[in-house]
């Protein structure tokens, strides 16, 4: 694990290693979207990452995706989140805040009935849990062009937020089906004029976010993920390669800390190669993602097709994951049905490797 395990520099981020914590939505905020003790101790257990980038956040009340995750638009949920970057640079780590807007995987009933909105009114398909069980996802109110500048005012006002909690920088949730996501690809924007059609209009709200928080934060603790392949949330595009070199490109220009590269699609639906492309287009640190081991990710970063890797489910039950890839221990096994269950079953109950039975 010589390359997974050695340091290296992203942006103006100094990482003692290359093995970065995947943001994990795990449902365990408190009321009004508060982190609290829970989270406190989960972040603080898994502070010998070489980064947590910390679950997706709302930029902007009313839109909640998953019910009871955190979000980063009043004083509580700053406040809530000091104690969680307080906690981890205590420890020895360094913690980035996921920027996130839902878009069209929000729902009314966890939203006081409040229409959720996209760039055009396509739902997804399926069901979404809700406080008051499954539903049917709706369909999405489209924004006007007008409304685009105020939603990134709001990631520009949560990047701020972030920095008065306490964290070493931010990422930009392009990925997965939320609202940026949906304006890149042209399976969800299906709209005309400046912020639809090809695939420069469809970037340029992604982009102008990008900016706008660049100038909050500087390039050099500014992260983005991208996820062109994946269809996870009803996403397709109909050229995912082309979409990865327009987007990888202009995120180079910019110097970003590094990018956040989802290589592949969660449900195994689309396939094809988009890591090439990614590589060859984005000159800065690139961070892979989807079904890495450690194993693949060590020898990928050595053969220079990724620069680390960002690792998620491993995270859930090796709250010491880079203590067990250095000594080359096993690695426990999270159980599924608790992964967004509330309460501290499944979230901070399992034990470092010291402490493990046997």
């Amino acid at each position: 694990m010589q390359s997974l395990l050695a340091p290296i520099s992203a942006g103006t981020l100094s990482l003692p290693n290359r093995v970065i914590m995947a943001p994990l939505t795990r449902c365990r905020a408190e009321p009004q979207h508060v982190p609290g003790d829970l989270m406190v101790e989960y972040y603080r257990q898994r502070a010998g990452a070489g980064l947590i980038i910390a679950e997706a956040t709302m930029v902007q009340a009313g839109n909640s995706a998953f019910w009871s995750e955190p979000g980063i638009h009043s004083a509580a949920q700053v406040a809530g989140w000091h104690r969680v970057t307080d906690a981890v640079h205590a420890e020895g780590g360094r913690i980035l805040l996921q920027l996130w807007h839902g878009g069209r995987a929000c729902h009314p009933l966890m939203n006081a009935g409040a229409q959720p909105v996209a760039p055009s009114p396509i739902a997804i398909d399926g069901e979404v849990h809700t406080p008051t069980g499954k539903a049917a996802y709706v369909v999405p109110r489209e924004l006007t062009d007008a409304e685009l500048p105020g939603i990134v005012a709001a990631f520009v006002v949560a990047a701020r937020n972030a920095r008065a909690a306490g964290f070493d920088g931010v990422e930009v949730h392009g990925a997965n089906g939320y609202l940026l996501d949906e304006f890149l690809r042209d399976g969800s924007n299906q709209r005309s004029g400046p912020w639809g059609g090809p695939i420069a209009q469809r970037a340029r709200l992604l982009l102008e976010v990008v900016d706008a928080v660049i100038a909050e934060w500087g390039a050099g603790r500014v992260a983005v993920r991208i996820s062109p392949l994946n269809s996870f949330n009803s996403m397709q595009d109909s050229d995912p390669v082309a979409l990865t070199r327009y987007v990888a490109r202009a995120l180079s220009e910019r110097g970003i800390a590094f990018l956040d590269f989802m290589r592949g699609d969660i449900l195994g639906i689309q396939k094809g190669d988009v890591l090439s492309p990614a590589r060859e287009c984005f000159e800065g640190v690139l961070v892979g993602n989807v079904g890495y081991t450690a194993e693949e990710a060590d020898a990928a970063i050595a053969a220079g097709l990724i620069d680390a890797v960002a690792l998620g489910r491993p995270f859930i039950a090796n709250p010491d994951l880079v203590a067990r890839l250095r000594l080359g221990a096993s690695l426990a096994r999270s159980d599924m049905a608790s992964w967004y269950t509330p309460g501290p079953v499944g979230y901070i109950d399992y034990p470092a490797l010291a402490a493990a039975p046997g």
